[in-house]
């Protein structure tokens, strides 16, 4: 049996990984609520997140991002998705590590650019080398998603699989704080 919560439990990692899909998952697994920060970004700007990024630009979109992400860790507890560079911003992710638990799902560039290669919405992807864009991006961001409570990486393997390795971590890392 699951230890209870008493804090949100947030999803980092790049674009691709399936922090929106793990996150259902995983939300349903816990018994808790799931929101995908992208989709509250969308809801209150009435325009997708990839739309409100290539309107206003990355930094203006990153301002909105770290508010609304300080707003739903404050709210009830829950699993959240966030966008893949919201951790990347250092306020965010202080913010992020001192008030939830701070799940860093990782997966290999190739299993990320075929999975996003899906669909055209990442607006950092439109360019013609999307593999090289996660590339830099995986280098570039690693130091900042490290700095998550739990690491778990994600591959082709069953969705469930990850969930089921996440629950895990959570397990020991509330036992070690209790």
């Amino acid at each position: 049996m699951l230890l209870p919560l008493d804090r949100p439990v947030v999803l980092v990692g790049l674009m691709g990984v399936g922090k929106s899909t793990i996150g259902r998952r995983l939300a349903r697994r816990l018994g808790i609520d799931f929101i995908d920060s992208d989709d509250a970004i969308a809801d209150a700007a009435g325009a997708s997140a990839g739309d409100v990024f290539e309107r206003y630009g990355e930094a203006s979109f990153r301002d909105g991002e770290r508010r609304l992400v300080a707003r739903l860790v404050e709210g009830q507890v829950r699993v959240i998705a966030t966008g893949g560079g919201a951790f990347v911003d250092p306020q965010t992710r202080l913010l992020l590590n001192e008030r939830a638990i701070t799940v860093w799902l990782n997966a290999p560039v190739a299993v990320l650019a075929e999975r996003t290669a899906r669909r055209d919405t990442r607006p950092l992807l439109k360019g013609p080398d999307a593999r090289q864009v996660l590339e830099r991006l995986a280098k570039e961001r690693a130091g900042a998603y490290g700095e998550a409570h739990i690491h778990v990486t994600s591959s082709q393997g069953a969705h469930g699989e990850v969930v089921e390795t996440i629950v895990v971590a959570l397990q020991r890392r509330l036992r070690e704080a209790g």
